[in-house]
């Protein structure tokens, strides 16, 4: 039996989001030299609200970028590639840039590793940050988040599933259980 519970709406994103925004913020005493980056395809998303944020909050203008992990992955054999998405990086470049890298749900690490990897073809940051709307265990790699939006234990056969306004047409996080949710996300 399958089951799914909403576990974040659209308001506790928002609040998410905000809380994050703000520690970000006070972390990097301010906006300078800071560069939000997100990983596709919901942590674009999920960056440029972000930067809107901050923004807001400082009176200044802050953009984000993205960056493509797809190739860095060390589960291609594993899983099926999706296609390449695009890697936007600042104009400035990231080279002694604090870069926060957000994602929407962190999981084995692995994703985060492969985005350290697709960085570094990128430039060197004097450091590197982690925001992740959901952090729900099960780390493969030791990474841990700077900046997490809600801590959600999961069993390994749950499947943690972000939705986006943007992408989906509502924001919502979800849990599912049961024999269609054996793979977890990020």
């Amino acid at each position: 039996m399958t089951g799914t519970r909403t576990v974040l709406e659209s308001a506790d994103i928002s609040r998410a989001l905000t809380r994050i925004s703000h520690e970000i913020i006070e972390a990097n005493k301010g906006v300078d030299g800071l560069v939000l980056v997100g990983i596709p395809t919901r942590g674009v998303v999920l960056a440029k609200r972000i930067a809107e944020t901050i923004s807001r909050i400082e009176g200044v203008p802050l953009s984000a970028g993205s960056l493509d992990i797809t190739l860095y992955r060390d589960d291609l054999a594993k899983h099926p590639t999706r296609a390449p998405q695009p890697t936007d990086m600042p104009a400035s470049g990231i080279d002694g840039a604090t870069v926060v890298l957000v994602d929407d749900v962190l999981y084995s690490g692995r994703t985060v590793r492969a985005a350290l990897d697709a960085l570094n073809d990128h430039g060197r940051p004097r450091a590197v940050r982690l925001a992740a709307l959901v952090d729900r265990g099960h780390r493969e790699l030791p990474i841990r988040a700077d900046y997490i939006g809600k801590n959600l234990p999961s069993a390994k056969h749950e499947r943690i599933s972000v939705r986006l306004q943007e992408i989906d047409g509502e924001d919502a996080v979800t849990i599912s259980s049961g024999a269609t949710a054996a793979e977890g996300t990020a």
